[in-house]
């Protein structure tokens, strides 16, 4: 299947730089898959940041070990850092189609089992980011605390994402 790369990078963030402590950052992959539990929140957040930021230099995909629905909280979360992701209908690791990726980014510990065992019949990097549940806060808080947990995991993917892969500037609020 061919790789076709959704977005259009249109951020002036493609420069490289040195990540805060002075190593250098990792070259950009050509494919990087970001997984988690249910494909709606933090894969979701982390694909759509990396395809920011990254444009057309690499293929971008997102999937979960199980599907779920689309989350509200995180459309708006990210169109308030000009990023659009209303149109992602969540998937699974085996819904999808090409699984040559040369880098599988997990978010959640489920997602990083799922993805090891993905390498016994794939040669691909995996690497296990720990990512806070946002969704753990839905009917224990009200709506400012739980938009503050959705904007704390977006952030801290921004700056994850920027500092792996050496990019500077970005989206803002």
């Amino acid at each position: 299947m061919s790789r076709q790369v959704a977005g259009s990078g249109q951020a002036d963030v493609s420069r490289l730089a040195s990540t805060p402590d002075g190593a250098s950052p990792r070259a950009l992959p050509g494919a990087v898959l970001f997984a988690c539990t249910m494909n709606t929140v933090r894969s979701v957040m982390a694909a759509a940041i990396l395809q920011y930021l990254a444009g057309n230099r690499t293929y971008v995909m997102s999937a979960g070990v199980r599907a779920g629905e689309p989350d509200p909280f995180v459309v708006i979360v990210m169109h308030e850092i000009g990023i659009d992701v209303s149109q992602h209908n969540p998937s699974t690791l085996q819904d999808l189609q090409d699984t040559s990726f040369d880098l599988i980014i997990t978010l959640s510990p489920e997602a990083h089992h799922q993805a090891l065992e993905l390498t016994r019949t794939m040669a691909v990097d995996v690497e296990y980011w720990p990512t806070l549940d946002a969704t753990m806060m839905l009917g224990h808080a009200g709506r400012e605390q739980i938009m503050d947990s959705y904007r704390s995991v977006r952030d801290q993917l921004v700056e994850r994402i920027k500092r792996c892969f050496g990019f500077e500037g970005g989206p803002t609020v």
